[in-house]
């Protein structure tokens, strides 16, 4: 029980620390002329990320812990890690454009459109996979497609004015 708590506060303080500087950067690229685009889906995303969490919280805590699985988990944090610090002060959690800017296409980016999103399914799968609960992987990671789909959706077509024609 001990190493699923270390685990689930790890996940958890992660997403928190992540959250003021999500803000910061949004709130840096509206002040350069930036604008939000699609935002109405955003609390759909914000709300699956806390029951996913949450979830983890209720149902984890007396399982056993794939040691295989949890660390297929950590090297998809370090994916993570990498997409954040090549977006560096342009990453947030929701989708601002800003004019003029060109698309970021180093890191991840040379191999994946939207490596963030690679890492986030990865996560919402593996996580509850490494306690064993395959269903809560498995209605998390619909609920995660559905959303998807309408976000990277609604990016790319923002993002579509920011791509050399």
């Amino acid at each position: 029980m001990i190493l699923n708590v270390a685990i689930l506060a790890l996940v958890t303080l992660e997403r928190l620390v992540e959250l003021p500087v999500a803000r910061a950067n949004t709130k840096r690229l509206l002040a350069a002329g930036g604008h939000e685009v699609s935002p109405r889906h955003y609390p759909l995303i914000v709300a699956l990320h806390a029951a996913w969490l949450a979830a983890l919280w209720l149902l984890a805590l007396d399982r056993p812990v794939s040691v295989p699985l949890l660390a297929a988990f950590l090297l998809v944090e370090v994916g993570r890690l990498w997409v954040l610090s090549t977006l560096g002060k342009r990453w947030t959690t929701r989708i601002i454009v800003v004019p003029g800017e060109t698309l970021v296409r180093t890191g991840p980016f040379r191999l994946l459109n939207h490596p963030n999103y690679a890492v986030v399914i990865a996560e919402i799968a593996l996580l509850p996979l490494v306690f064993g609960l395959w269903r809560t992987a498995l209605a998390f990671s619909l609920l995660n497609a559905l959303l998807l789909t309408i976000r990277i959706r609604e990016e790319n077509r923002a993002l579509s004015a920011c791509r050399p024609r």
